[in-house]
């Protein structure tokens, strides 16, 4: 369904605060509800906004177990045991807004300033690549060198042209600032993975508290772009919170009817949902003292419900998290985690993190050591790209997902690109740690996917490189 794009009008059509407080004001919760809405969740066809308040008011602990379990549950399902693994590349922290939040702002004089050239990004593409990274999340502030827009196309080309040991870059999302119709038609010609944005909040008042400056202030132009980018064909888009600026039900609710105005409007919603908390960020008061902090156990609670909310949309954990807390949520429904990540331009090419990145990281660890980590609970790392390469994108994505059919793909693919990882660049117990966690997920495997997945591994083991089905 073609939009006009009136933004303003559109952009107050989406979000309904006066139906998210009447559903948290209104709605009840007893024992008897609880599990009402669990049996429901677990019928893989997600909630309605009234079932969250249900759930987010959980706090005993047996029900909070009923709530972890059932999260659980969901996402074996649907996921099974992959975990798909990426890294951020931050190409410029210029940025002409002022978001009291982030070290990027424009006021904030600590930032050393910088806009990488296509070499410097060239530079830490192979970085990556030759730790075995194959899919980054490219990220910009919200203002761009000379060329203007020109400058995102150009690195966007830069990063599938270069080649760094025996890796490649296969799939490159994208996080940059809001456009206009024909440049997401642009962007999406440039073969681009997934166009990223976060609301950061849906409540208006306090979106207006923290923008204070530049055109991110605008609420409307903001919270539409996924129509635009939408409209422009690009039919995989991830959108997030940034949960401590307003209370996380809330948050919910409004990302919940964010994704029912897409699916009304383009016939499928976001394809992945981010969930980070706010951590401190050079410069930035609001940073340390979050107005509406988030506890661990409700950061739990968040994602668990998300899984229970959207169960075939991917939920995001960043290295904003400790790996305690990454650990804790994999269970839970996060299906893609990033890893070894800079958050500053140039950060890789370093070999640090500088403390002037856009916020601080919890997990600090390099790549290798994030996998064996995840081999080790029992997961299978994937470095799967073939979805977006062969068009399994979009509605045909959730075609396959909602009637369990998209692991036919993702699990065999999952294994093949892990082995890959395990041959081209891990260590010796990496490796084996790796091999071990195959033999245990293909002997768990049933409906032929041990056979398709064994099919893939030997022509990995023969020497072949990106093989998918």
């Amino acid at each position: 369904m073609a939009l006009c794009f009136d933004y303003e009008k559109l952009g107050e059509s989406i979000i309904d605060e006066g139906t998210i407080c009447t559903v948290l004001e209104e709605t009840k919760a007893d024992d008897g509800a609880v599990r009402e809405v669990l049996a429901k969740a677990l019928e893989l066809q997600g909630l309605d906004l009234a079932d969250v308040p249900v759930l987010a008011r959980i706090t005993d602990p047996g029900l909070l177990a009923e709530l972890f379990d059932a999260a659980r549950k969901i996402k074996e399902a649907i996921y099974g045991q992959r975990l798909v693994l990426f890294a951020p590349l931050y190409i410029s922290n210029l940025c002409d807004n002022d978001c009291l939040y982030c070290a990027f702002r424009a006021r904030n004089t600590a930032v050393k300033r910088r806009a990488l050239s296509q070499a410097e990004i060239a530079r830490e593409v192979r970085c990556l690549t030759e730790e075995g990274h194959k899919r980054l999340l490219l990220v910009a502030g919200e203002a761009y060198p000379q060329e203007g827009f020109d400058y995102v196309l150009e690195s966007v080309a830069t990063v599938y042209a270069t080649k760094g040991g025996p890796g490649e870059i296969r799939r490159l999302n994208v996080n940059i600032a809001p456009l206009g119709l024909e440049e997401f038609r642009r962007l999406k010609e440039a073969h681009i993975g997934t166009y990223q944005l976060f609301q950061e909040t849906y409540h208006r008042e306090t979106y207006r508290e923290v923008h204070v400056a530049g055109r991110k202030s605008d609420y409307h132009w903001r919270l539409t772009a996924m129509d635009r980018a939408m409209e422009a064909g690009i039919d995989d888009v991830g959108i997030g919170v940034l949960f401590g600026l307003y209370d996380w039900p809330f948050e919910i609710l409004a990302l919940m009817q964010h994704i029912r105005h897409l699916e009304e409007y383009f016939g499928v919603g976001c394809h992945t949902i981010s969930v980070p908390r706010l951590e401190p960020a050079s410069g930035s008061y609001l940073s340390e003292h979050p107005p509406r902090p988030v506890s661990d156990l409700d950061f739990r609670k968040i994602v668990a419900i998300l899984r229970l909310a959207v169960p075939y949309t991917g939920i995001i954990m960043s290295t904003r998290e400790t790996p305690r807390m990454r650990r804790e949520t994999f269970a839970l429904g996060v299906s893609q985690i990033s890893a070894g990540s800079c958050t500053n331009p140039g950060g890789y090419s370093v070999g640090e993190a500088a403390e002037d990145g856009q916020f601080s990281l919890g997990d600090h660890r390099p790549l290798e050591e994030v996998l064996r980590d995840v081999a080790e609970m029992g997961y299978i790392p994937s470095f799967c790209t073939a979805c977006y390469r062969v068009g399994r994108t979009g509605r045909d994505f959730m075609d396959l997902a909602r009637p369990g059919n998209i692991r036919k793909h993702c699990d065999p693919n999952a294994i093949s690109t892990f082995m890959e990882y395990l041959l081209d660049f891990a260590g010796p117990e990496t490796r084996r740690l790796g091999e071990q966690s195959i033999e245990r997920a293909l002997r768990e495997m049933r409906n032929g996917l041990a056979d398709r997945s064994r099919a893939l591994l030997q022509r990995v083991l023969e020497g072949k490189r990106d093989v998918f089905c």
